[in-house]
């Protein structure tokens, strides 16, 4: 099967350039392609997982993958689905953030022997003389048309910076560097970077008097169309760092039943016979499909170990099982007890703020050693421990160990 049957059956494409051109293309050569990842934070989250996915696919079949880091554009900022201009982030901050993506990509790409490769844009952007580019690549925008984009439109209401306005002669650049340095000829992203894709195909076309393709996959969205995730945290981020093993197999083990098949679908590689018998099962039966779900998921991004860790720490919790070794656990120190539940529980990290924690005890959602909590000047104390440990849940999915020092 083509590749690009593949994708399809699977979901992933949106939009294309040329798709009769392309399905031939994909068939008859091997094809080096792009996607862009810009560094706007320490670590990618599960909206740049599908962007990855795809990339998997297509390295799979053969075709040459180039992650692209966007140090230089994030400097400038991408507009695109955003209501307010980007925070400013210094260079230091730029460069540590490129280092820990680079470092992440590692683990979904094979990059040995030249089957796929890692660049930065900053390698050509941040040096550029202004006059000249604007001269070189300028030339062939228009801005009218620039202006009738999606991503321009929107924040032309609220105010459009002429910084942000550079972003999409930026990525068309970056593509026709791409082309002469590694003749890539197809750019891959989300939906929403339609417009700045067609901008670098367009100027490849122009400048270099060659064919070149864009290709766009669907966002994550879940059966409402809203984008999915986001957790009570922020973002579900793929850094174990900042989103647990266990919070992350959570998050897909709860989603909705009529996402499952979305899910599985878009982000494992699960035969798609096996995709649809498992998101056909009904009832209490679809906890099974989750479950795969959160499994596979889980192990592409944090490994087999720490999926089997969190599925175990779930069945402990939710099943017949009594081991709560997996469970996430915080730590207290002694001189804490006695102190409100509220106070120990903020401290604890286990809510963002006292507030947030009162407010879930006034909504009866927090439970010590499958108490509820009715009193938000509950104080802990040493009886509320059995064998050291006592035990939180926070609505009706989060489980906490808490133990003293």
């Amino acid at each position: 099967m083509n590749v690009f049957d593949t994708l399809t059956e699977r979901g992933y494409i949106k939009q294309t350039t040329h798709e009769e051109e392309i399905k031939e293309l994909l068939e008859k050569e091997k094809v080096t392609f792009y996607i862009g990842f810009d560094p706007t934070a320490d670590s990618l989250h599960v909206g740049h997982f599908i962007a990855i996915m795809f990339m998997s696919h297509m390295q799979k079949a053969g075709h040459r993958p180039i992650a692209l880091v966007g140090g230089g554009t994030v400097m400038v900022g991408d507009p695109s689905g955003k209501t307010d201009m980007r925070k400013m982030m210094t260079k230091e901050e730029i460069d540590s953030n490129v280092n820990k993506i680079k470092g992440q990509l590692s683990r979904f790409i094979d990059f040995s022997d030249d089957k796929a490769i890692l660049d930065n844009n900053a390698n050509w952007l941040l040096g550029l003389n202004y006059v000249d580019f604007l001269r070189d690549v300028g030339v062939h925008f228009s801005v009218n048309r620039m202006l009738s984009a999606e991503c321009f439109k929107q924040r032309l209401e609220k105010g459009l910076s002429f910084l942000e306005f550079n972003y999409m002669l930026m990525q068309g650049y970056d593509f026709l560097v791409l082309n002469q340095k590694y003749n890539c000829t197809m750019q891959l992203g989300g939906d929403d970077q339609w417009s700045n894709m067609i901008a670098g195909m367009e100027l490849i076309r122009r400048k270099e008097r060659k064919p070149a393709f864009a290709m766009t996959c669907t966002l994550l969205t879940n059966s409402e169309g809203k984008k999915m995730g986001k957790t009570e945290k922020g973002a579900l981020w793929l850094d174990p760092e900042k989103t647990s093993p266990y919070d992350f197999y959570q998050y897909w083990r709860n989603i909705a039943d009529a996402d499952v098949e979305k899910c599985l679908s878009l982000l494992t590689f699960l035969p798609m016979d096996e995709v649809r018998r498992l998101s056909s099962l009904e009832g209490a039966e679809i906890n099974q499909a989750k479950k795969v779900l959160a499994y596979e998921v889980t192990t592409l991004v944090h490994g087999e170990e720490k999926a089997k860790e969190a599925e175990g720490a779930t069945e402990a919790l939710f099943g017949a099982g009594k081991n709560l070794d997996n469970v996430p656990t915080v730590e207290i120190e002694k001189e804490n007890l006695g102190d409100t539940l509220i106070n120990v529980l903020t401290a604890a990290k286990i809510f963002p703020s006292k507030k947030e924690c009162r407010r879930l005890i006034e909504q009866g959602g927090l439970k010590l050693n499958d108490e509820k909590i009715v009193d938000v000047e509950f104080l802990l104390t040493e009886e509320n421990f059995k064998d050291g440990i006592a035990m939180i849940q926070k609505g009706k999915k989060k489980h906490f160990k808490i133990v003293v020092k």
